[in-house]
């Protein structure tokens, strides 16, 4: 089985994006500043923490976009938010002929759009559904692979889009301090994540990217309940500076993992790949069709079964879990086939020893 999974930085690129966003905070912030928790409240002249506005101008500054917001609802929200100021009820939206995200999904259905499918590796394709449903103006573009074949190239496919003049949002979960460049760095024009997946507190989302759809967002943002107060926001940028440098270290493990399996390392194991489903993670391939008996061992071992918010700050232990929701749309078969394995914070000895005594036990 081939994937292709996104190029992840390495640890020396992580670390230039981890110094780049400390001296980006450095411009917005006073040392003292940098050392308190953050204000609370609807400030007036602001309409939101004073703390909270100097987070979302670092992340603009560093991201090289004209407006942020952060908001409630972590990336679903944030998609959310995004789709709501771009769209209409009923609408069209030009999406890749592949199972979305089923998050988004729901956003859809609330909104009554109609998702047009097309496939993002034939832009002849992409060119006939816009020729074919000229209401279309918005797209959503995933950066991360919906199928396990997935192999576009995410600012090729938004620079395209944006040569037809539509507005295109990127769902950048699971890309975000992992890659080179995110959406709105390649041309999108909003960028669209969660700050829990990088290690930042729980239920806080991130659009970024051309003010005149971000200010739609605040305009309707702007009560105190939906406000992000500043002890929150601190905790956002803390957790974007810690992120590069243990995603590079996560990615680096995944490859170590599915070279050593490929070599036989662990008995029964017909094949390992790396792809993005959603996160960067190994997939394993059983001779056997018992991976769900291998999960139930994997998690007596120490392995959690299931995702808090996958990459979150809770999460340190390898996880051993079912592969995506998206994938098993696209192939049922799966789900005995094979399981999925995040390294989070482990070594991939730890990974390696898990995963045979799991199978041993099975």
């Amino acid at each position: 089985m081939k994937t292709y999974p996104l190029e992840s930085l390495t640890l020396e690129q992580a670390l230039k994006k981890q110094f780049r966003l400390v001296d980006t905070a450095c411009r917005n912030f006073t040392g003292t500043e940098a050392l308190n928790l953050g204000d609370l409240g609807v400030v007036p002249g602001v309409g939101k923490p004073i703390t909270t506005g100097k987070v979302e101008q670092t992340l603009s500054d560093f991201f090289g976009t004209e407006r942020t917001v952060l908001v409630r609802g972590a990336g679903t929200g944030a998609i959310r938010f995004a789709i709501g100021a771009a769209c209409r009820p009923g609408e069209p939206v030009l999406v890749h002929d592949a199972p979305l995200y089923p998050t988004t999904e729901t956003t859809f259905q609330m909104m009554g759009l109609e998702a047009k499918k097309a496939d993002y590796h034939d832009f002849a394709a992409m060119d006939r559904c816009l020729a074919e449903n000229p209401r279309i103006h918005t797209a959503l573009v995933q950066l991360t692979r919906q199928k396990i074949e997935d192999r576009y190239d995410y600012r090729a496919v938004i620079a395209h889009l944006k040569e037809k003049g539509l507005t295109v949002i990127t769902d950048d979960n699971y890309a975000v301090m992992k890659v080179d460049r995110i959406g709105c760095e390649a041309g999108a024009d909003v960028s669209c994540f969660s700050a829990f997946k990088l290690l930042g507190p729980e239920g806080i989302g991130v659009v970024t990217g051309r003010a005149a759809l971000v200010d739609r967002i605040i305009a309707v943002h702007y009560s105190g309940g939906m406000q992000v107060q500043g002890h929150e926001a601190l905790e956002v940028l803390r957790g974007m500076v810690y992120a590069p440098a243990a995603l590079a270290v996560q990615a680096m493990q995944v490859e170590e993992v599915v070279r050593r399996l490929n070599a036989g390392e662990v008995p029964g194991v017909k094949g390992a790949f790396a792809a993005n489903a959603q996160s960067k993670v190994i997939i394993v391939e059983l001779e056997k069709a018992n991976a769900p008996e291998v999960l139930v061992q994997a998690e007596k071992l120490g392995a959690p079964p299931n995702p808090v918010g996958c990459e979150s700050k809770y999460e340190l232990l390898p996880m051993f879990y079912r592969v995506s929701g998206t994938f098993l749309k696209a192939d049922p078969s799966l789900r005995t086939r094979m399981l999925r394995i995040n390294p989070m914070r482990a070594g991939a000895d730890t990974i390696l020893r898990i995963l045979s005594r799991a199978m041993e036990l099975a």
